[in-house]
């Protein structure tokens, strides 16, 4: 297989020492010696840029004997900027079929919310009724970013047009001690309530979270310019008393 390490020599020249300590802060769970430091637009431009130089215009996607490709396949990698240079590449495949296996080879490997989160393919627009049976899987997966990915990508592509009653339903029946889980769910519904507000709001009426994930729903929630006055003041009314919304 063709060497991916001309990949990283590229990350270590972006090197931003300063935004590398910052970044050290947001994500504790990583070791802080495993952050290059690289600028969150430039490594989303450097995977553009690599897509299209290593893409097969007859396969419509990246080159099988490519150092991309290389790279893609060289799991786990070393460095938290590796990680989000490979969701943000995945992000611009354009071909479903090949999106979903990096993904499903990928997603193992997410071990942090910010790669998670950075991870949003634009080909799911497009595909959602053939993405619904792989978000359902990787719900009920017992690897937290997994679960979390899952939840953000029905967040993402479901609240509108393509919304169902029964797409709640299922991260409600959710059941995880794990803080960036729970903290996904609570997003997921502070976002829902903003653009499906009266089909989830017996959610919280008939208190079907979690205590914790439901006061932090309606904390993130009156947070939002999306939900009107009148309804925030009617969530802090269903707040459940005794929760602070911290973690524990």
């Amino acid at each position: 297989m063709t060497d991916p390490s001309p990949i990283l020599s590229r990350l270590l020249a972006m090197q931003d020492v300063q935004y590398r300590d910052f970044q050290c802060k947001l994500i504790p769970n990583v070791p802080s010696d495993l952050f290059i430091g690289i600028r969150t637009p430039d490594l989303r431009k450097y995977a553009r840029e690599l897509y299209k130089e290593e893409k097969d215009p007859a396969a419509g996607s990246i080159r099988q004997d490519s150092f991309l490709e290389a790279f893609l396949e060289d799991l786990p990698h070393r460095y938290f900027d590796e990680n989000q240079l490979h969701a943000f590449v995945i992000s611009e495949e354009k071909n479903f079929d090949v999106c979903i296996a990096r993904i499903e080879r990928f997603l193992p490997f997410v071990d942090n919310w910010a790669t998670c989160d950075q991870l949003s393919p634009k080909v799911f627009k497009k595909n959602r009724d053939a993405l619904l049976p792989c978000l359902r899987k990787w719900i009920s997966s017992d690897h937290t970013y997994t679960v979390r990915f899952a939840i953000g990508m029905l967040m993402q592509h479901y609240l509108d047009d393509a919304f169902d009653p029964s797409y709640p339903k299922l991260i409600a029946s959710v059941q995880s001690e794990e803080y960036y889980v729970r903290m996904m769910i609570a997003w997921y519904f502070a976002t829902a309530l903003a653009k499906q507000y009266d089909a989830v709001l017996p959610f919280l009426e008939e208190r079907r979270l979690e205590p914790w994930t439901h006061n932090r729903t309606i904390q993130k929630a009156v947070e939002s310019y999306r939900i009107t006055p009148e309804q925030k003041a009617y969530l802090r009314t269903l707040k459940i008393p005794g929760r602070t919304g911290s973690k524990k």
